[in-house]
């Protein structure tokens, strides 16, 4: 996972509704595409970079390619920026008055 084009690939609104929309579920190029009032050729070019960004995978069904998300990496993602609200050192389920402790 690159954070950098992670956060490239959200910064785009267009790629965020996509991204909302597939939280419920599978959907087709197609079906992503009939509800934005864009072409499909840029419809796919978004679908691309969220592919590359590992947002979402994609599996082809037939003659069509289904999106869904990866849900492993916004889990990456969380993670990462939950160390942000934890002071250096803090470990995952340890209180402030612990780590003073282990410092001495």
């Amino acid at each position: 996972m690159s954070l950098k084009l992670t956060f490239k690939a959200l910064s785009d609104e267009y790629r965020r509704e996509m991204l909302e929309m597939l939280r419920a579920g599978k959907m087709t190029a197609g079906e992503i595409s009939a509800r934005f009032a864009m072409t499909q050729a840029t419809v796919s070019h978004h679908l691309a970079i969220l592919k590359e960004a590992e947002l979402v995978r994609t599996e082809r069904q037939g003659k069509y390619i289904v999106y869904e998300l990866n849900t492993s990496v916004f889990e990456e993602i969380m993670k990462w920026l939950a160390a942000f609200g934890r002071p250096s050192g803090l470990e995952k389920g340890e209180t402030r008055d612990e780590l003073d402790r282990k410092r001495g």
